[in-house]
């Protein structure tokens, strides 16, 4: 028998302080003769003798009762002397991310999990544990006992891959040590699909715990579908894990105030509406009531006056084309001819456009450098007429995009299109095979392209090419030289360019995606910007330019909310962030039982086998057992022994 607090059986000979008392008590009685009393001193004589008899089995039982508790206190227990020697080390991962919100048999999935910790693994044997946010390495359960019990959930879920080479880490180095890693998720299967490599130096052991029901209701998404000068269309779509049809009722809320109530009824995805008034600013919430997930209930969004994005056409040809495409309602468009350019106005724009010019000015490339590294952007169109080619090349030269050449008078289609560039993302719901070709008539041989092909003709030369933010022609694009204008690509390629232009806040972002985000200000020397709320104080990386400021944001925030974007004092924009609702489809993988790892649907299942294992039979238990026996032969003793 081996015992985990050796030292307190040095209690043991405290036991000698109640033998010593019970004999103090057995001391010899002084006799005092009277005369005529055989009878009553047969009766005393009897009576010492009963009460001598009773003293010691009290003794000996207090002595047991002491003797159980000292024993149970030490923790004894029977263990291969071996398997102590060698040593085990345990390290769990317990996943804390939303789709664990699920109702198990007494709570929470995670909060299962977090009970099964606490009351089954030893509160004093070294442990490690991580979670997708947390890391206790070497620790203990009694030491991490408050941080397990305030444990919050967490948008951010890491890969089964990622967290057993974490758990590997956390193990020492030791070679002789028995090495238990306990998974303990739901595992859903929107996680990627593993194979556990078989590795006899670690025990693998896959705790899946399943929800009691995997129905689930959510707020899936929202957009803004149409615009008039009164009334802007939201449409809101719901999500549900259920196959029967079920009454949803959903709220619309302007901060706090309740703009906005409707049931939807829904079987598996359903889209209802609601109109806002396209005069005022909302700071919206929609929340539903769900007994599944709860953080897929509400959805945060933001509606503002639109931001104008800035376009400026230096024309040497007409652009009747160019103000169609980009309207007042989303452009701020303004044509002029390159002689009556006005250049002070370069620095103001977003998106610069030379239309087919005949020769670049060297104050003009200047400014347009300058305007480019502001974080601008250009598009570049050719004339098909005779044209300064060097004032063309002196352009591109610094920023490496290519080299015209001469000009070819051979007719070429457009037949090529990059679907996977960024600014066609979206255009398309499958790729076109019947497409009537756009062509030119002319076009200029080039050399040295070092840019993005977007569009390019039959013979796999460039039409249209991206590099660096600048967007290149390779020929002129008007009516007499090409049909591109009549072509359904001429809006979506210029449309996207000039929304690109500017990143403008969208009706709300998702946490853990990496967002850019344009905000139109003029910063003055160490101002930045920050996002607030009640809660939060924000500062995202930025980078600031004359005429915007550009925000990243991908870590944080980390918490769902609207917050407002100051600069100093001052509120320039919202900004709204929801979590990813990936984990709102409770669908789980199907594991069974490997030659590379056991699955079990219990954590404590699997740390009572780690200590079946490791052959560690505690005792205290029983000792305690003991000692409440004893306790109860004494009173009985007491009452009954006369």
């Amino acid at each position: 028998m081996q015992f985990k607090h050796p030292e307190i059986l040095y209690a043991l000979f405290l036991l000698v302080i109640p033998i010593i008392i019970h004999l103090f008590q057995l001391r010899r009685f002084k006799k005092v003769e009277f005369t005529n009393v055989n009878v009553l001193k047969a009766l005393s004589l009897q009576t010492r003798k009963s009460s001598q008899i009773k003293k010691w089995l009290i003794l000996f039982t207090r002595l047991l009762i002491f003797s159980c508790l000292i024993f149970a206190f030490a923790q004894p227990f029977f263990s291969d002397k071996s398997t102590i020697k060698k040593g085990s080390e345990t390290v769990i991962y317990l996943d804390n991310s939303f789709s664990m919100q699920a109702q198990g048999a007494n709570g929470s999935l995670l909060n299962d999990a977090i009970q099964d910790i606490l009351k089954h693994h030893e509160q004093k044997e070294q442990i490690s544990l991580f979670t997708n946010t947390q890391l206790y390495s070497k620790t203990t359960v009694d030491a991490i006992k408050n941080d397990l019990i305030k444990l919050s959930y967490s948008h951010e879920q890491l890969d089964l891959d990622a967290a057993i080479l974490k758990a590997k880490n956390l193990f020492s180095e030791s070679k002789n040590s028995n090495k238990n890693l306990i998974l303990v998720s739901d595992f859903q299967s929107h996680n990627n699909a593993f194979q556990f490599e078989k590795d006899s130096a670690y025990a693998f052991k896959m705790v899946q715990l399943k929800p009691r029901s995997a129905n689930n209701i959510a707020i899936d998404s929202a957009w803004v579908s149409s615009k008039s000068t009164d009334i802007i269309e939201l449409k809101v779509k719901l999500s549900s894990n259920s196959s029967d049809f079920v009454n949803v009722p959903i709220s619309l809320f302007n901060e706090d105030k309740l703009v906005a109530k409707s049931s939807v009824k829904i079987d598996d995805e359903t889209v209802t509406t609601f109109s806002l008034p396209n005069n005022q600013d909302i700071k919206g919430r929609l929340v539903i009531e769900d007994q599944g997930l709860q953080y897929d209930n509400s959805l945060f969004f933001n509606i503002g006056k639109p931001e104008l994005i800035n376009v400026l056409a230096v024309n040497a040809n007409e652009d009747n084309f160019l103000k169609r495409i980009y309207s007042e309602d989303e452009f701020n468009y303004t044509g002029l001819d390159i002689k009556g350019l006005n250049y002070n106005l370069i620095s103001e724009q977003n998106l610069i456009i030379l239309n087919e010019v005949e020769q670049i000015p060297n104050a003009l490339k200047i400014a347009l450098r300058q305007f480019h590294s502001d974080g601008g952007q250009l598009i570049v169109i050719p004339s098909e007429n005779d044209i300064s080619i060097n004032s063309y090349n002196n352009l591109f030269s610094d920023y490496a995009i290519l080299k015209l050449d001469s000009l070819s008078t051979s007719e070429k289609k457009i037949t090529s299109i990059n679907y996977n560039h960024p600014l066609l993302e979206g255009v398309f719901e499958k790729r076109i095979t019947n497409f009537q070709y756009p062509k030119v008539q002319k076009l200029y041989h080039y050399s040295g392209s070092l840019g993005n092909p977007i569009l390019s003709f039959e013979d796999y030369s460039s039409f249209l090419l991206e590099r660096n933010n600048i967007f290149t022609f390779t020929t002129a694009i008007n009516t007499v030289n090409s049909n591109f204008q009549n072509s359904p690509l001429i809006v979506p390629i210029f449309y996207n360019i000039g929304k690109l232009s500017l990143n403008l806040p969208t009706i709300y972002y998702t946490i853990g995606q990496s967002n850019q985000i344009d905000i139109k200000t003029n910063l003055g020397q160490d101002e930045i910007l920050e996002l607030k709320n009640k809660a939060d104080v924000i500062i995202p990386l930025q980078q600031t330019f004359n005429s915007k400021v550009e925000l990243f944001t991908e870590e944080l925030p980390e918490t769902a909310n609207i917050y407002s974007v100051f600069n100093q004092d001052s509120i320039l924009t919202h900004l709204s962030y929801n979590y990813n609702r990936k984990e709102s489809k409770l669908n789980y993988l199907e594991l069974n039982n490997s030659e590379n790892y056991t699955l079990n649907t219990s954590l404590r299942d699997v740390i009572d086998d780690i200590k079946i294992a490791n052959n560690v039979n505690e005792l205290w238990k029983w000792f305690v057992i003991f000692a409440l026996g004893f306790l109860i032969i004494e009173m009985l003793i007491l009452k009954f022994l006369k």
